[in-house]
């Protein structure tokens, strides 16, 4: 399967698929005469060996699959999987890890080459820099690379990427911050510039745990009502969206919740004196995020909730630092991460994750949802049990990142929606 730049599920190794009404039995028809770039057919046989392999060595993402009874060929075009329980994620998932297919007969390094069935194969890799593709002469499908190479480098600083698209050494940035992107912006004659959708999320995370300063949901709510998330966007140059829930607007079951927490230093101030604070006795808190995010936004916040009575120490670490102290030890007050993952609502039904969050009707409505065998009844399950984390507080949603790309004139076909996450580069053509 693959997704489109809607984040919703395509046709790819499929070409259309079956529901069971009981949701328990996936029929997926198989385009015909396909075969990998080593020119080995691919059938049936390497989708159910793909997929039993992954569960039998518990690879990466094999969990998301732990509903699944069997994996089989049923003839050379179809594949059927059999779930134990229904689990209206299984499409979805196999967009990802879980839904690679590999050729089982193929010899080669894992760790440098690919053996795979697109339009563009690898022809090299070399580690933290860059993979070089070329065009697949023996791809199967309707949608051909239209460029023979394409070279997809990583550049590690900034301003190094910056000076890369301005001398031409790229056509490509992506992402680039909307403050660093204004140069590209005013040459509108060289470049274009748009910001595209994607489901990053900036999440202030609060530590729930019992006996955690921020067990007080007062407290929590204080914050929210005290962060002015417009100013936040305006100051990252206005790409970004307001986000009031833990859902992104790219995901099943997202709801427009900014309206339950609105911009309110009043009644900020309100809900702490509540919990006994002022700014004549402030509360003490500590923001810790990795280093990777800069200084700004924790400056920001403590500039923001400093007159409702919060003494904000902003405590800039090393990444490692924080999945240390923070992640795996929960030795902290407030975080910040962006949680760029798509469909990752489970982590607030998860007591041990992080924010120690725990609300037993969310676990119920989210089990509900992914049981769900329609859209509508997962989407409706999901907006609810998003509705209720919200109401909560457990953390505040300061905002939906957008990713600013830039490109040079000449270039088109780029996709500008979920960039980070899913690259089609097939239609891609660049004329200087």
């Amino acid at each position: 399967m693959a997704r489109d730049s809607k984040n919703q599920v395509a046709p790819a190794i499929a070409s259309s698929w079956e529901t069971s009404k009981d949701g328990l039995t996936y029929t997926f028809h198989l385009n015909k005469n396909m075969t990998f770039s080593n020119g080995d057919k691919l059938d049936a046989e390497d989708v159910a060996w793909s997929i039993n392999e992954l569960i039998a060595k518990g690879y990466h993402d094999a969990d998301a699959l732990a509903a699944v009874s069997k994996v089989e060929a049923k003839d050379a075009d179809t594949a059927v999987i059999t779930l134990k329980t229904p689990n209206s994620n299984l499409l979805w998932t196999l967009t990802g890890r879980a839904g690679l297919v590999f050729d089982k007969d193929a010899k080669y390094d894992l760790k440098t080459q690919a053996v795979g069935s697109g339009p563009y194969t690898v022809a090299k890799f070399v580690e933290n820099s860059s993979i070089t593709l070329k065009a697949n002469e023996k791809y199967w499908g309707k949608n051909k690379a239209k460029t023979p190479t394409v070279v997809v480098k990583y550049l590690a600083d900034d301003n190094a990427a910056v000076n890369a698209l301005k001398s031409g050494d790229v056509q490509v940035l992506a992402p680039i911050t909307e403050n660093l992107a204004e140069p590209f912006k005013s040459d509108s004659a060289k470049y274009t510039v748009k910001a595209g959708n994607g489901t990053d999320k900036f999440v202030l995370g609060f530590n729930n745990a019992s006996g955690s300063k921020l067990a007080d949901k007062r407290i929590r709510q204080a914050i929210r009502y005290a962060i002015n998330h417009k100013e936040l966007i305006a100051s990252r140059g206005g790409a970004d969206k307001a986000l009031g829930g833990p859902i992104p607007s790219l995901d099943p079951g997202y709801e427009d919740l900014t309206n339950l927490y609105p911009y309110d230093q009043n009644k900020a101030k309100s809900l702490m004196a509540e919990a006994g604070y002022s700014t004549d006795k402030p509360l003490q808190l500590t923001l810790t995020y990795a280093n990777i995010y800069g200084t700004e936004l924790g400056d920001q916040l403590r500039s923001q909730l400093k007159p409702l009575g919060i003494d904000l120490k902003v405590n800039v670490v090393e990444f490692s630092t924080w999945l240390q102290d923070v992640y795996t030890n929960h030795t902290f007050d407030i975080s910040l991460v962006d949680h760029n993952e798509s469909h990752d609502f489970a982590s607030w039904t998860d007591p041990t994750y992080y924010f120690g969050y725990d609300n037993k009707n969310v676990t119920k409505l989210y089990n509900e949802g992914v049981a769900a065998t329609s859209d509508k009844e997962r989407d409706a399950k999901f907006a609810a049990a998003a509705k209720l984390v919200s109401e909560d507080a457990p953390a505040d949603w300061l905002f939906n990142y957008r990713i600013t790309t830039a490109t040079a004139k000449g270039v088109e076909g780029f996709p500008f929606d979920l960039n980070q996450t899913v690259l089609p580069l097939y239609n891609v053509t660049y004329t200087k």
